[in-house]
């Protein structure tokens, strides 16, 4: 049985289903991940490209079946993102600003966690999850209760689980939840040649 939601996802070219099937969900069942689909995603995220090989992510994450660890995770999230404690799994990204063969600042860190990332969501995707990126959590805390050095940065808080019950969620958020799958268009930000505004 799929129990991936269908969303419809128009499209200008033709992509993998992959993509167009991958979705921002806010609606999140507490239902176990199976822990063979849990290392594939880490799995997943190994593979990501990045600058000289160095993979600079860093990756925390707690799942319901330790208690303890997924509050604190938890307790990292603003206000208006307490819809996230519904899922079974939170992850924070991390980057490591510093190369390991040399020392030297790693400008491309970010971007190669960004990648990292980008491979749990379609890893997540193919196995009927469901995964959800926020920016809306306490970073300094983060270093506070998770450890995570001064000179990391953390990057993003990605909730991940099988899809939910999107009747459970508030108002705005179901509108969100509804709301119908947008994005630019290519020309809008493709330039051949040069910069074009």
């Amino acid at each position: 049985m799929n129990r991936y939601p269908e969303k419809e996802t128009p499209v200008d070219h033709e992509i993998h289903d992959l993509l167009k099937k991958r979705w921002s969900s806010f609606a999140f069942s507490s239902e176990p991940i199976e822990k063979e689909k849990i290392n594939s995603l880490f799995e997943a995220a190994r593979w990501a490209p990045s600058s000289f090989n160095d993979q600079p992510w860093k990756i925390i994450y707690a799942t319901r079946d330790n208690p303890e660890d997924f509050d604190k995770m938890t307790s990292l999230l603003m206000k208006g993102n307490e819809w996230a404690a519904d899922a079974y799994m939170m992850v924070l990204v991390c980057a490591v600003q510093e190369f390991a063969y040399n020392g030297k600042p790693n400008r491309h860190a970010e971007f190669d966690a960004g990648a990292a990332a980008e491979n749990i969501f379609l890893q997540a995707t193919s196995m009927g999850l469901v995964v959800h990126e926020m920016a809306g959590y306490d970073r300094e805390k983060s270093q506070e209760i998770l450890g995570v050095p001064k000179e990391v940065s953390s990057v993003a808080m990605l909730v991940i689980g099988y899809p939910g019950d999107s009747s459970t969620l508030s108002e705005d958020l179901m509108k969100r939840e509804n709301a119908p799958r947008e994005r630019k268009k290519i020309s809008e930000f493709v330039f051949e040649g040069k910069w074009q505004s």
